[in-house]
């Protein structure tokens, strides 16, 4: 397959995302980028299917990255000025090796796929198939990291802000910290500074992720940027508005006395406060749940009642369609009253359904939940949550009708299922 170029080799948005093309756009002009890949959407999704030479061509693209990295969303459609993606497609950070990264890449593409990257979407009117990108980049081990915005975003006024604390920059997109603010003038040179409280600082854990932990008291309140560091930082804002254009949001860090640009994009709105925007810097958001790739076989769905009556060829094709996913012990699967994004299959572990924080049943392996909303396009009837280790495999809104639509059996057995369903529902309030 294609679609695992080096990051200095993406250029197509549609293909590789548009954070993918902004960076590989940085590295040809000569800004200090770290090193890494890009893997176009439908490499990703080849990977959450479980294709074997898609993950043996990107595992092998990776290996020369030096370990841990970090692995980043970049959808198509992503950090628009319409439309902000930040928060609803996840970013890992801290990915321990190679052998971690198809786990990371099926988690985000799940993270795409979800209940509220789905609602997000509808929200802003982008109701197609999404398709995510992924950058993949070594680690920084930063020793101050932060955002800069090449205009002030509270007053508006023609000068930077840089908002900077300790280590990874998630202190600060995720308001963990009072950072350091410093404004400069459009030549770089300081007009103010406000020293911030900086308490905890965001490092790369031992086994994986991250991990807060204190910082030393003399350092809390003492600035973590001098004029050197600021100088430099004046120069990248002017030198990605020559790039990019004017009026961008920078992620940056400072690993080993060098400036690294992390990400740079237009700013959304104006107004806001720096450090607000959400995930992004460097990959800063946390993870949801380890993902995993077994494939679906296709004989093995003729124990579901749904699929029983399909003959071997109509299975195996159904169960391309599905991807894994799994879930810790008190995970929340679905949230009743959100958009419907996934219809599941239980492969093993137990989850309790619940309406209106009540529980109603509960369900075990063979069992399936989510079509309700996927067929009448409302939101979730109930919330279903992990009672211990779950794994399902969904099978997504893109598919999941055209499924239906296409089989009458299937329909039929869903058909049966609602009507049990409501048959429960009526003898309940009687």
């Amino acid at each position: 397959m294609t679609g695992v170029v080096p990051l200095a080799e993406a250029r197509d948005p549609a293909r590789y995302g548009s954070k993918a093309v902004g960076l590989g756009e940085a590295i040809r002009a000569g800004l200090p980028v770290p090193p890494g890949i890009a893997l176009s959407g439908a490499a990703v999704e080849a990977v959450a299917t479980g294709d074997a030479a898609a993950t043996a061509e990107i595992t092998e693209a990776a290996t020369p990255l030096a370990a841990p990295l970090a692995v980043r969303s970049s959808a198509a459609d992503e950090d628009g000025a319409e439309a902000s993606f930040a928060g609803q497609h996840v970013t890992l950070l801290n990915v321990a090796s190679v052998d971690d990264l198809v786990d990371a890449l099926c988690e985000i593409w799940w993270s795409a796929n979800s209940d509220s990257a789905i609602s997000y979407r509808q929200r802003v009117g982008l109701v197609t198939r999404p398709s995510v990108g992924v950058v993949v980049q070594s680690l920084l081990d930063p020793d101050v990291a932060g955002v800069m915005f090449t205009r002030h975003p509270v007053t508006g006024a023609d000068q930077r802000m840089v908002e900077a604390s300790w280590g990874l920059g998630e202190a600060v997109v995720a308001g963990l910290v009072i950072p350091d603010s410093y404004v400069l003038d459009r030549a770089g040179a300081l007009v103010g500074s406000t020293p911030g409280r900086k308490q905890v600082a965001v490092r790369a854990a031992p086994g994986g992720g991250t991990v807060e932990v204190a910082v030393e008291a003399g350092l809390v309140e003492r600035p973590c940027l001098d004029p050197a560091q600021l100088g430099a930082l004046g120069r990248l804002a002017t030198r990605c508005e020559e790039v990019y254009g004017e009026g961008r949001d920078i992620e940056w860090a400072i690993a080993g006395g060098t400036l690294y640009l992390l990400q740079c994009r237009a700013v959304t709105t104006l107004g806001k406060r720096a450090g607000g925007g959400g995930a992004g810097v460097g990959g800063q958001s946390e993870a949801v749940g380890a993902a995993g790739t077994a494939e679906v076989q296709g004989a093995e769905l003729g124990a579901v009642p749904l699929f029983a009556d399909l003959d071997d060829a109509e299975r195996a094709e159904v169960a391309r369609l599905f991807k894994e996913r799994r879930f810790a012990a008190g995970d929340t699967v679905i949230h009743e009253g959100s958009g419907g994004a996934a219809f599941y299959l239980i492969d093993s572990g137990e989850a309790n359904v619940l309406v209106g924080g009540v529980a109603r049943a509960a369900l075990g392996p063979g069992d399936w939940f989510g079509e309700i909303a996927l067929i009448d396009e409302g939101p979730r009837s109930a919330t279903v949550a992990a009672a211990s280790d779950l794994v399902c495999r969904g099978v997504t809104i893109w598919d999941f009708r055209p499924l239906v639509e296409a089989n009458g059996v299937i329909g039929w057995k869903l058909l049966q299922a609602m009507v049990k369903k409501l048959r429960a529902a009526e003898a309940a309030e009687r």
